[in-house]
């Protein structure tokens, strides 16, 4: 991965007012994904819409680390299930000759 594809984590953090130990946290419980180079830490671009989600989530919804697991978790089955029902949905349509 480039350096061009990633932030440094204690500037997404000061951008946002929040601790870095929060992202350390997010970490821990597998809901982001961190890199470290020459002992800093950098969030990847691509992991940004999901850290801006799930700091919404701590620091404005008061939700806790445990909820946001939860949460996660469940729109990820959710969405699952979506992809699951337009891929059955194409299928029959492909029988029905719609």
């Amino acid at each position: 991965m480039k350096t061009t594809d990633l932030i440094p984590a204690n500037e997404f953090c000061t951008h946002h007012h929040i601790e870095l130990s929060f992202i350390h946290a997010l970490k821990e419980s597998g809901l982001i994904e961190i890199t470290s180079i020459e002992e800093k830490v950098f969030v990847p671009i691509s992991q940004l819409p999901q850290l801006e989600k799930l700091v919404r989530l701590y620091y404005e919804m008061d939700i806790n680390l445990e909820g946001i697991e939860t949460i996660t978790y469940l729109l990820q089955r959710l969405n699952d299930l979506h992809q699951q029902v337009l891929l059955l949905s194409n299928r029959l349509s492909m029988y029905e000759g719609d």
